[in-house]
C-alpha cells in the first residue's frame, strides 16, 4: 500500500507534464541563463590532466524510466547509437531511481527501495574518494539546482517554458547522487563541485572543466515528467552541439549517455546505453557490443582506465562489473562472458537487506578488503570506519518500524519518532 501511495502522484504529475513541448532554457548549452535561477560566480581550477589508458575525461549524462525498446525506436537515440558503441545488454541495478544513481557512485544501494531523502555517513567512501587518490578532477552538473551544494530535497524554480504557470519541480536531491554522500556533502572543500548548469558552461568556456563528470539533466528533460521524444528534442539542443566542441569532446573524451532504469518493472531492467566521444575509436562507432554490463561497470571502466582502487563493494563483483570492452581491450582487463540464461534478475522491486531501509535494516558494513577490483589494486577506506566489523558480523535484519512501535515509553527520548528510525548507521561502524 506505501508503493501505491508513493506512485500515484508522481504518475499524476507525468501525465500533465507529457503536454508540454520543449523549450530550450537558454540561446545554447554554453550559455548562462536566468532560467536556472542563479548565474555562476566562480570556475573551477582544474588544468591538470591525469592520463588514462583509453580516455582521460569520462562524461555520464543519466535520463530516466525508459525502456531499452523506447528509446531504441526515436530517430534521434538511433542517430547517437550511430556516433559510437551501443551496449545492447546493459542494466540498471534495482528499481526505483534513487538506488541506480547511489549504487553508480558507490558500488551499492544498501538496501534503497524508495526514493526519500537519504544520507550516507562520511565514513562511507565513494567514487569521488577513489579520484582524488590519484587527482583526478571531478565534478557533478545538476540542471536547476539553484546555487552550488543545494542539500534540499527538491527546487521549484519559476516555469521557463510557461511563464503565467506556477513554479516546477525542475530539480530533485535524489537524482544528485553526490549529495547522498556526506563524504563529499558535508566537506567544504568538496560541496563547490556540486555544480549547476551554468557553472558548467562557465567551467567549458574557461577551459577548466574536470575528468570525470556527472551530469543530470532537469525533470523534463531527462523523460522523467515526459517523453522520449521530449527528451529527443533536449538532446538536439544540449548534447549534440558538445559532442562537435572540442573544448569538451576531445580526442581523448568519453561520453557515456545513460538511463537510471528501464519503465516497466515486470521485465528486466535493460537500459538503451550508448559510449560516445573522440575517445572512442573510429572503427567501432556505429558497432554494438553485447557484454554484459550494469551501472557498476561505469564505476569498474573508470577504475581500469586510470587505475585507481576499489570499493569493495560490487565494483568488484566480476559478473556485474564487467568493463567496457574497449576500455578492458587497452588495459588488459578481462571481462566474464555471461550467457542469455545466467543473467541476474535487475528488475527488484521488492526490500533488500541494508542500513537504508527501516524494514529489513542492518548496519553498514566495512567493506571486503581482500577484494581486488578492475585495476588490481586495494580497497579504498575512509576515516572513521571501523574495517573489522565485517558482512560476517552483521546480525539478523530487524524492522525498524515494529521494533519502534513495540518500544516503550522510557526507551525513547522526547524528540524520537518513527521517521527517526530510519537510521542509517550503527555506533561500530558510524562514529
Amino acid at each position: 500500500m506505501l508503493a501505491v501511495l508513493i506512485l500515484l502522484p508522481c504518475f499524476r504529475l507525468a501525465s500533465a507534464a507529457t503536454a508540454q513541448s520543449f523549450v530550450p532554457p537558454s540561446k545554447g548549452p554554453l550559455v548562462q541563463t536566468g532560467n536556472y535561477t542563479s548565474f555562476s560566480n566562480n570556475t573551477l581550477n582544474d588544468k591538470n590532466i591525469v592520463k588514462g589508458s583509453a580516455f582521460d575525461r569520462i562524461i555520464q549524462i543519466w535520463l530516466e524510466n525508459t525502456d531499452f525498446e523506447s528509446a531504441i525506436s526515436t530517430p534521434t537515440f538511433q542517430a547517437i547509437a550511430e556516433q559510437g558503441i551501443l551496449f545492447t545488454n546493459y542494466y540498471a541495478v534495482t528499481h526505483p531511481s534513487e538506488p541506480n544513481y547511489v549504487a553508480a557512485i558507490g558500488g551499492d544501494f544498501f538496501g534503497m527501495h524508495v526514493d526519500d531523502m537519504y544520507r550516507i555517513p562520511s565514513n562511507i567512501s565513494c567514487v569521488v574518494d577513489l579520484l582524488e587518490d590519484k587527482n583526478i578532477s571531478w565534478a557533478t552538473y545538476q540542471e536547476n539546482m539553484p546555487t552550488d551544494g543545494l542539500y534540499a530535497k527538491s527546487f521549484d524554480a519559476p516555469n521557463y517554458a510557461s511563464p503565467s504557470s506556477r513554479p516546477y519541480p525542475y530539480y530533485v536531491r535524489k537524482h544528485n547522487p553526490l549529495i547522498i554522500y556526506d563524504a563529499v556533502s558535508r566537506d567544504s572543500s568538496r560541496t563547490n563541485r556540486i555544480r549547476t548548469f551554468n557553472d558548467f558552461a562557465n567551467d567549458v568556456v574557461n577551459g577548466t572543466l574536470p575528468q570525470w563528470v556527472f551530469v543530470t539533466p532537469n525533470m523534463v528533460n531527462d523523460a522523467h515528467d515526459t517523453t522520449i521524444d521530449f527528451t529527443a528534442s533536449f538532446l538536439e539542443y544540449w548534447l549534440l552541439p558538445l559532442v562537435v566542441d572540442p573544448r569538451i569532446n576531445s580526442d581523448s573524451t568519453l561520453i557515456l549517455l545513460t538511463f537510471d532504469e528501464n519503465e516497466t518493472y515486470g521485465i528486466q531492467n535493460r537500459i538503451f546505453t550508448v559510449a560516445m566521444g573522440g575517445a572512442i575509436p573510429e572503427h567501432l562507432r556505429g558497432t554494438t557490443d553485447d557484454t554484459l554490463y550494469t551501472h557498476y561497470s561505469s564505476l569498474s571502466t573508470v577504475q581500469s582506465n586510470w587505475g585507481l582502487k576499489s570499493l569493495g563493494r560490487q565494483d568488484t563483483n566480476p559478473i556485474l562489473s564487467n568493463v567496457f570492452s574497449f576500455v578492458a581491450e587497452q588495459t588488459g582487463y578481462e571481462n566474464v562472458h555471461v550467457p542469455d540464461a545466467e543473467v541476474p534478475q535487475f528488475n527488484l522491486s521488492g526490500v533488500e537487506a541494508g542500513p537504508l531501509t527501516s524494514t529489513k535494516f542492518v548496519p553498514f558494513a566495512a567493506p571486503n578488503l581482500t577484494a581486488r577490483g578492475a585495476s588490481g589494486g586495494g580497497v579504498h577506506t575512509r576515516p572513521g570506519l571501523d574495517v573489522t566489523f565485517t558482512r560476517e558480523h552483521l546480525p539478523p535484519p530487524v524492522n525498524l518500524v515494529t521494533a519502534f512501535k513495540k518500544a516503550t515509553p522510557w526507551q525513547m527520548s522526547p524528540r524520537t519518532s518513527a521517521s527517526d528510525a530510519i537510521i542509517p548507521c550503527a555506533d561500530a561502524v558510524c562514529k
